[in-house]
């Protein structure tokens, strides 16, 4: 279930782990949900590096995909976030994700979808998900 107060989940006691979540949490919404590229360069190191197989790697071949999308407004929070864990240099979100049910035509299920990030120098340096290839 998603977190009924997301930004809760910003704190920690020690101030780099408070600040590595952060970063993870305005990326994940204003360049990736709300396709504002003009962040990115702020946000991301320039070798930035794509672990998910169907996505390249690199910030530039990130922002051509991310801009692909126009820009909306950004949210002050994330849809379905149901945690963020940070330890050391790792970032990792959580996401309630409801998809259709293959084995019965209109149903549904809900699962969680996770994504990891890398924070080096105050930027995200790397991304791991669940990806592979159709």
């Amino acid at each position: 279930e998603a977190n009924p107060n997301p930004q809760a989940l910003l704190t920690s006691p020690d101030p780099k782990l408070a600040a590595n979540k952060r970063l993870a949490f305005d990326f994940w919404r204003e360049v990736v949900v709300a396709h504002h590229v003009e962040r990115a360069a702020e946000l991301l190191t320039e070798d930035f590096k794509q672990h998910d197989p169907t996505v390249s790697t690199g910030r530039a071949a990130f922002l051509k995909l991310v801009g692909a999308s126009p820009a909306v407004p950004v949210k002050p929070s994330l849809d379905d976030l149901v945690a963020i864990v940070a330890e050391n240099d790792l970032v990792v979100l959580s996401f309630r994700r409801e998809l259709p049910e293959l084995a019965n035509e209109g149903q549904t299920y809900t699962t969680t979808w996770f994504e990891m990030l890398r924070i080096e120098n105050g930027k995200i340096a790397e991304h791991w998900d669940y990806g592979t290839k159709e």
